[in-house]
């Protein structure tokens, strides 16, 4: 069973004092009358989260970051970006920038793939830290609450593509357009240079559970201690009314502007770094 909420605060500031405690004692919450949000996130958990996931962030993935500005501070919003990696780390990482570099703090809200959801343990911990199910009714609820979304639009063929293929996008899904749309939220593309290169694939064999859609076989072990780059870009506001959520030409011409913002930052990234570990 996951830890109770006093426990992860403890362990939380045990491992990093009080300023993780202090950023997610300020955040936006709600009880939905059971401890948790209605998805099941928790103040403490974001807290210890931020605790466990630290080292990875500030001394092995040395993230740095730009553009924090174009985050809004309060409303619905729609991050959206590349993914990549054969592990989802940069998930964790971009998780973590939001929360440790907006003010007043701001959660973002992982939509995960439908077998996250069904990962023992692990799917109830990162419920705790504000990952959902990737459908769309989660998705709706949290815009209407005002929530941020954080959504791969490549989904898991991202983490999964050949390192012969880093940083070439792959098949653009189109749902998060669909809905910023109708919740007339603006989607803020970020691009993250680096974990293309963390852990190169070099085969993959099928899963024997269910849940997973395959097991990867990387040509290292851990993932190597690369350095993140990661740049979020202006808002994209879309001029169209929420009925037109349902046009599948708006839909696509809206996610094909989110795709070019994404890959322009990836471009930019690149030029600026001098090398994968610097």
């Amino acid at each position: 069973m996951p830890l109770h909420p006093a426990l992860a605060r403890a362990v939380a500031a045990a491992l990093s004092g009080d300023e993780a405690l202090e950023r997610s004692d300020r955040l936006h919450f709600t009880d939905a009358g059971h401890g948790w949000d209605r998805f099941g996130l928790h103040p403490d958990y974001v807290a210890l989260g931020n605790a466990v996931a630290g080292p990875l962030y500030d001394h092995w993935f040395r993230v740095r970051s730009e553009g924090h500005e174009h985050i809004p501070t309060t409303g619905a919003a729609v991050l959206a970006g590349n993914h990549s990696g054969t592990l989802p780390l940069d998930g964790a990482m971009v998780w973590m920038d939001v929360v440790r570099h907006t003010e007043p703090p701001r959660v973002p809200r992982p939509v995960a793939d439908y077998f996250v959801s069904t990962l023992p343990f692990l799917s109830t911990l990162f419920a705790r830290c504000g990952v959902v199910g990737g459908s769309r009714g989660n998705a709706r609820a949290l815009l209407d609450a005002g929530e941020l979304l954080l959504i791969f639009p490549e989904g898991v063929p991202g983490i999964g593509k050949r390192f012969s293929e880093r940083y070439q996008l792959q098949n653009w899904r189109v749902g998060h357009v669909e809905l910023a749309i109708r919740h007339g939220a603006p989607v803020i593309p970020f691009g993250l240079v680096g974990a293309e290169e963390q852990m190169p694939q070099i085969a993959r064999i099928p899963s024997p559970v269910g849940a997973l859609p395959y097991i990867p076989i990387p040509a290292t072990l851990l993932p190597l201690p690369v350095r993140y780059h990661l740049a979020y870009g202006e808002p994209i506001h879309f001029d169209a009314t929420p009925d037109q959520a349902d046009d599948p030409v708006v839909v696509r011409e809206g996610a094909r502007r989110v795709r070019d913002a994404v890959a322009r930052l990836l471009v930019r990234g690149l030029s600026r770094r001098e090398g994968i570990f610097t």
